[in-house]
């Protein structure tokens, strides 16, 4: 209870605070209107080097630098552009004397008379006949009628008159076949020529009798140092390098044997060229 009547005592306290206040505020002098005092503000700073530097910038600007050379001619307001003035204008019709417009071609008026007492002294009888006589026929054109009613059309558009085995080229071979065969039949020579000289190159050569005789001397020989080595070798062979070197003497002696055979069995060898 006691701490319930404290804050009650501060409350009101507090609202007669506020109170106190407002009514402190309200006051008739504040109805009058107030005149409210701009602050001053200091003199704008101007530099002493401005003259100098607008000096400056007005000589080195060029005239061209800025909206284009000075004392240029402006053009008018009233010369702007105006419908229709690009197009092109025909010359006016000239008018008659009364004001009325002449027509390019004139109609004859009554007053005008044709010119008389013209006479031609061409004989068109004569000449007609003579021109008839003189003249060559004219060949009829040939036709082609496919049906009983008698539709025809020109014979010689239609592909059945033969006119392109009148022609003087007719059956000759033309000169880009012939030139075509000619470049197929080089390049064919050229190659079989290829071949010739590649299987040439790569065929086999045969053993003359003095090679042969000669390369089994020299195998029998080689046989002979090989089964000489092979005779020195130690009886007892109780290492490795031993086995192996016994393993090795007994593989060329065999391909030796067999070599000599080969060669003492054939009598014609050929060699292959790599």
């Amino acid at each position: 209870m006691v701490k319930l009547l404290e804050l009650w005592k501060l409350a009101t306290e507090l609202i007669s605070v506020k109170m106190a206040a407002l009514c402190a505020e309200e006051s008739i002098y504040n109805l009058l209107p107030r005149i409210v005092e701009k602050p001053l503000k200091a003199p704008r700073y101007v530099s002493n080097f401005t003259p100098y530097v607008k000096r400056t910038i007005e000589q080195s600007k060029a005239q061209w630098k800025t909206i284009g050379p000075a004392k240029v001619q402006v053009p008018a307001p009233k010369d702007f552009l105006r419908k229709h003035s690009k197009e092109t204008k025909l010359p006016k019709r000239k008018k008659d004397k009364g004001g009325k417009k002449m027509s390019q071609s004139a109609v004859p008026k009554i007053t005008d008379h044709p010119i008389m007492g013209v006479q031609c002294t061409k004989n068109f009888i004569s000449t007609n006949a003579a021109n008839v006589i003189m003249g060559v026929a004219k060949k009829p054109q040939k036709l082609c009628v496919d049906r009983k009613q008698g539709d025809k059309f020109v014979l010689e558009t239609s592909g059945l008159l033969p006119k392109y085995l009148k022609k003087k080229d007719y059956g000759v071979t033309p000169k880009y076949v012939i030139k075509r065969t000619e470049e197929a039949k080089k390049a064919q020579e050229a190659y079989d020529a290829y071949v010739r000289e590649t299987l040439r190159q790569k065929a086999m050569k045969r053993l003359s009798d003095e090679e042969r005789e000669s390369l089994l001397e020299g195998l029998k020989k080689n046989w002979e140092e090989v089964h000489q080595a092979f005779q020195s070798l130690s009886v007892e062979i109780d290492t490795l390098p031993k086995k192996l070197n016994k393993e090795r003497l007994e593989t060329q002696m065999k391909q030796l044997e067999h070599d000599i055979q080969t060669i003492e069995k054939h009598k014609v060898i050929y060699i292959a060229n790599k």
